[in-house]
């Protein structure tokens, strides 16, 4: 049997993206947690007392130790167990929510699983729970069912489960629940039990969720920002798009234009500041710092018509900022413009011919730079 350790230091690749010393640690995820209570609380009806901890099997084919924080039975008998959600070196706002399940055996030979406080309620198509139902994923309902299936003969010919978070609702306007159509809590998520920090795949999962949402919602266009504050300046130059077309795909160029190409928008938008322009313009797949280089002296070098003293300053220039500071200075900002036909030809490589490419640079102060535009086939 192979046991994932959530205390044992993970090294990826990828975590080389973040400036930490030492190795990052394996969380696991809201539909772990539940599983675990879930189980916590079984093993308290079959046997009259609660376990310290449960050990339960994730989708993957291994197994994880997960300790039980609290357990009670009420006045009418209705059992629940609590366990602290573990995020490992995760960034996660539930890191260290408590999440219950309580247990109350039913006459009707099923497992009822349902949502209780602090678990949201799914409003809008594209996600992977149904509308009207609870946020509560695929993955994390067969684990729940089938740790809990293994007790139906023992305790009763059914069982209804209900998931609380402990203060969901609150949590859950940290993240883009609101955004996504989830209202009321948090999700109760996970497709292998665990939690890889500051993963790739996470993020990557997250944008294609917001994808599907804006895609449900009959979306033809979406605009994809490298962040909150383009996001901001974005909606602002295009007030006639819903919130569910901005999708925050931060340094995931590459990924962003594939995915939602292949969703079948017609048209992306890319809304960007000029250092952000000036790698996507490179063509660099991924644009994190310390993946893709600011290469200035690349861009002089790609640009017509340049003097060669201009072209000497914006190669020497020591950040993306000082660059556009000399350009404004030089009254040269058709270099902006030049870069944005650069962005939206390295975008139409990666979503391909048929997608009509439009991009949106701004400066800090949300004015906007250059605007350049690709139609589809037309490359």
């Amino acid at each position: 049997m192979v046991i994932a350790d959530f205390n044992k230091p993970l090294a990826l690749p990828e975590l080389d993206l973040v400036k930490k010393k030492a190795p990052l640690r394996l969380g696991f995820s809201t539909g772990s947690a539940a599983t675990a209570a879930a189980l916590g609380a079984a093993i308290f009806i079959r046997h009259g007392r609660p376990p310290d901890k449960v050990t339960i099997s994730l989708p993957k084919g291994e197994s994880l130790d997960i300790n039980i924080s609290e357990a009670s039975r009420d006045h009418l008998g209705l059992i629940t167990c609590s366990v602290i959600k573990d995020a490992g070196d995760d960034p996660d706002v539930t890191n260290g929510a408590k999440i219950s399940v309580s247990l109350e055996p039913i006459d009707q030979p099923h497992i009822y699983l349902i949502g209780g406080s602090g678990v949201g309620r799914v409003t809008k198509p594209g996600l992977a729970a149904p509308v009207g139902g609870f946020a509560i994923n695929p993955v994390p309902t067969r684990m729940l069912i089938e740790h809990l299936s293994l007790f139906i003969s023992a305790i009763g010919p059914g069982l209804k489960a209900t998931v609380s978070i402990l203060d969901g609702e609150r949590l859950a306007l940290k993240t883009l629940n609101p955004r996504l159509g989830v209202i009321g809590g948090l999700s109760i998520l996970g497709t292998t039990g665990l939690v890889r920090p500051f993963s790739h795949q996470a993020y990557a999962q997250t944008i294609e969720t917001a994808l599907k949402v804006a895609l449900a919602q009959g979306l033809e266009e979406i605009v994809l920002t490298t962040g909150g504050r383009s996001e901001t300046m974005a909606r602002e130059a295009r007030p006639d798009l819903p919130l569910e077309g901005f999708i925050q795909i931060a340094d995931f160029f590459s990924f962003g234009l594939k995915s939602a190409a292949a969703l079948g928008f017609k048209t992306i938008g890319l809304a960007s500041f000029f250092g952000k322009a000036v790698k996507q313009a490179s063509g660099a797949a991924y644009t994190h710092a310390r993946s893709s280089d600011l290469d200035l002296g690349a861009l002089a070098a790609s640009l017509k018509n340049l003097s060669s003293r201009l072209s000497y300053l914006i190669s020497s220039a020591s950040t993306a900022l000082n660059a556009l500071e000399i350009l404004k200075a030089e009254n040269q900002l058709w270099v902006v413009q030049e870069l944005a036909q650069s962005v939206v030809k390295a975008a139409a490589r990666f979503a391909g011919a048929k997608v009509n490419i439009w991009t949106q640079i701004f400066d800090f102060d949300g004015l906007t730079l250059a605007r350049a535009e690709l139609k589809g086939r037309d490359l």
